[in-house]
């Protein structure tokens, strides 16, 4: 290869080869929706320069912005710095200061946020950087105390004649092993650090590593294959080539070439920093750009066939421009998509958190409002109209079905009837085939019900019969006898019946509660109303308990009915017991008189004969007719009481107290009876919330404006200009 004439770049700004008019226009859109915080949100194209430490960062940095960097040590590698270059005509301005990061308290981000410091040339930048090391609490030579990296962003914003807008981030350097000065948790620190930035699908990553360390081995290396894991956004830069061993060029030319075994697709540049020397003498962009390329035009790098186009400081620059262009024009229409869609998320927020209360007034509204819906659904479904309201809030799903609180509250009584009729009754007649014989009446089922036979029952009513005998004559029975007979046997009902109205009670309220969640967009609010409405329901359900008390009372005295078909059993009762008399009688006769086989002409002696054998077999026992005749009795009363007990329970205790004043236990009027203080405490904003609504409110502001900007393509570049 011989030796090429040594070029320098056009007059103009060593950045003039980076300047596009359409990613001018891009990139100060991109800067726009930085500059307001949407990158705290979205992912936006960047290009980010990190590398292990002392890999030489900072001055590929310097190179490509041409901005001097203090390269005192503890300085910029200790945080994250943004350099903003925007190109305009007039005179050239240095503006610094502070993202802070999104971990920060509030009174933290405020502080950092306040920071601002105009710059009159970059000699003042040491002492700025410094003056943010503080601000931050970043241990080093002011403090021995903090963590040594942060996470907060310093932001350097560059306007003038620079040649083009562009965006660059220069990380803290990757910590392989922990040092005295370095602890593991600063080790991590930083690892995290970068992570973050290089995981953004739209980062360009500027990976920068030293030529006389193994490439695969480095941090940033192995970092880049893991989130970019096609190689589409690293650029490999290599640095410091002057300070490898002697006869190791072609190993490096190779890497250069993009032709060892560490491959990149966008490839590798070449590139050699500033001797300490000539950074001590003060070497200008030129005299640098110069000074690079008569090193790669000489022994032994003239040999190796490098490619011009990815060699020195002044090429990687004309490719970050074209990359930059690229990788702009392909990730902006997402950049908006993804902007549009946060957008209508934040309203979304904004929409769910309901209007601001600032004011009693605008409390007192709010819940007017909820007072207003609450009543409509819970009037909806007592009516059983589960489609007229909300039909979501009553889906018929397993989940929800509860909701339907009329139809729940109807099975519920509908099982309160079947339990009162098949338990209900203290003492039950089974047959054999029904349960297994029973050897006394102590038998009992699982719910307390006793299993007899009809013998045991007939026993037990001439018990009770032998204790509760008054003045009646034998063969009658008194109200005593009836009253005593019938308390025994319902004494299960008040058990089944607070069973019932305490799952109708659970039932309601897990009611409420869903429906007061549903219509207020504020929990801590909802939670308030539910205590609100708590002491209403509270206050019904004690009502509903005093109710059913004074229906169980009324049952604990003498039995009292008029309906007629008490008296249609007791004639039913007594004329199956005399048929069942009569039947015996026949059979009895037939069996004993007639030998099994009876006939009976109608000559008046074997009609005689027949009723003398009928009259002897019917023996009528005064205590026995006394107590069939209050068994019959005692079954056509425990009837007729239980339908009208159900029904008494279903209409006095559960529509009267629980189910019909719903509608009423959270009512505008309600809410107009609240005074200031205790619509403060119901309606009134958490400070928590203030915060997330103002944070809301500015984060739909700034995507609104970048969502006007990013819609203005056809815009000149000087239309930008601030």
């Amino acid at each position: 290869m011989t030796t090429k004439e040594v070029r320098l770049p056009d007059e103009g700004g060593p950045l003039r080869g980076l300047n596009s008019a359409r990613s001018t226009l891009r990139l100060e859109q991109i800067a726009r929706l930085r500059a307001r915080g949407i990158g705290d949100h979205i992912g936006l194209p960047q290009l980010v320069v990190c590398g292990d430490q002392s890999a030489g960062k900072s001055s590929v940095l310097e190179g490509v912005t041409s901005i001097p960097f203090p390269r005192q040590d503890g300085l910029c590698t200790r945080f994250p710095t943004e350099i903003l270059l925007e190109h305009s005509s007039g005179d050239e301005t240095i503006n610094a200061s502070i993202i802070p990061s999104p971990n920060r308290t509030d009174d933290e981000r405020r502080r950092l946020a306040s920071f601002h410091r105009r710059l009159p040339s970059f000699e003042d930048l040491p002492m700025v950087i410094e003056e943010v090391s503080r601000l931050m609490g970043i241990r080093g030579a002011h403090s021995k105390v903090g963590p040594a990296f942060g996470s907060d962003v310093l932001r350097i914003e560059v306007r003038g004649p620079v040649g083009l807008h562009l965006s660059i981030v220069d990380l803290p350097g990757l910590i392989s092993v922990p040092n005295e000065e370095q602890t593991d948790d600063d080790v991590q620190t930083v690892h995290r650090l970068v992570d973050d930035y290089i995981s953004d699908p739209r980062t360009i990553i500027l990976a920068v590593v030293q030529a006389g360390n193994d490439i695969a081995n480095q941090s940033i290396i192995k970092k880049s294959s893991q989130f970019d894991k096609d190689g589409e956004r690293t650029v490999g830069i290599i640095t410091k080539p002057d300070l490898i061993n002697q006869g190791s060029e072609r190993r490096i030319a190779l890497l250069a070439l993009n032709k060892d075994s560490t491959k990149l697709k966008l490839g590798f540049f070449l590139v050699k920093n500033p001797a300490p020397n000539e950074l001590t003498k003060g070497i200008t962009p030129e005299q640098r750009q110069k000074a690079e390329i008569q090193y790669f035009h000489s022994p032994p790098w003239k040999e190796q066939s490098l490619d011009p186009e990815r060699l020195g400081i002044v090429a990687l620059r004309k490719y970050l421009q074209q990359l930059l262009d690229r990788h702009i024009e392909k990730e902006l229409p997402k950049v908006r998509n993804d902007v549009r869609k946060l957008l209508d998320k934040t309203e979304s927020n904004l929409a769910t958190m309901g209007e601001e209360r600032d004011s009693p007034s605008k409390m007192r509204m709010l819940l007017t409002r909820l007072a207003m819906a609450f009543h409509q659904l819970v009037t909806s479904t007592l009516n059983g109209t589960y489609d007229d309201i909300d039909v979501t809030f009553f889906a018929p799903d397993n989940e929800r079905m509860s909701r339907r609180l009329r139809a729940t509250v109807q099975n519920l009584n509908t099982e309160f009837a079947d339990a009162m009729r098949e338990r209900g009754a203290k003492r039950r007649i089974t047959t054999a085939s029904e349960d297994s014989p029973h050897d006394s009446e102590s038998n009992e089922s699982h719910n307390g019900q006793m299993l007899v036979t009809e013998t045991e029952m007939k026993s037990w009513i001439r018990q009770v019969y032998q204790i509760s005998r008054g003045k009646e004559l034998p063969g009658t029975y008194n109200y005593v006898l009836l009253a005593e007979l019938f308390h025994e046997q319902s004494s299960q009902w008040i058990n089944i019946a607070q069973d019932h109205l305490h799952n109708i009670g659970n039932i309601v309220r897990d009611f409420v509660e869903a429906v007061i969640y549903h219509t207020s967009p504020d929990t801590n609010v909802s939670g308030e109303i539910m205590e609100l409405v708590r002491t209403n329901l509270q206050e019904n359900m004690n009502g509903a308990t005093k109710e059913l008390r004074k229906l169980w009372q009324d049952e604990q005295h003498h039995p009292v009915t008029y309906n007629h078909y008490f008296t249609d059993n007791i004639q039913k009762a007594r004329e199956q017991g005399t048929r069942d008399v009569v039947k015996r009688a026949v059979v009895e006769t037939r069996d004993q008189d007639w030998h099994g086989r009876m006939h009976i002409s109608n000559v008046q002696m074997d009609l005689d004969r027949f009723l003398a054998a009928l009259q002897d077999r019917v023996q009528v026992n005064m205590t026995e007719q006394a107590c069939a005749e209050a068994l019959s009795g005692l079954q056509a009363y425990y009837k007729v009481a239980m339908k009208t007990f159900v029904d008494n329970v279903c209409r006095q205790v559960v529509e009267r107290h629980i189910t019909r004043p719903l509608p009423s236990i959270f009512s505008a009027e309600k809410v107009a009876a609240l005074s200031d203080e205790e619509l403060v405490r119901i309606a009134g904003e958490t400070s928590e919330r203030v915060a997330k609504r103002k944070q809301l409110q500015e984060l739909r502001q700034n995507l609104e404006s970048s969502l006007g900007d990013l819609r203005r393509n056809t815009t000149t570049p000087q239309a930008w200009s601030r």
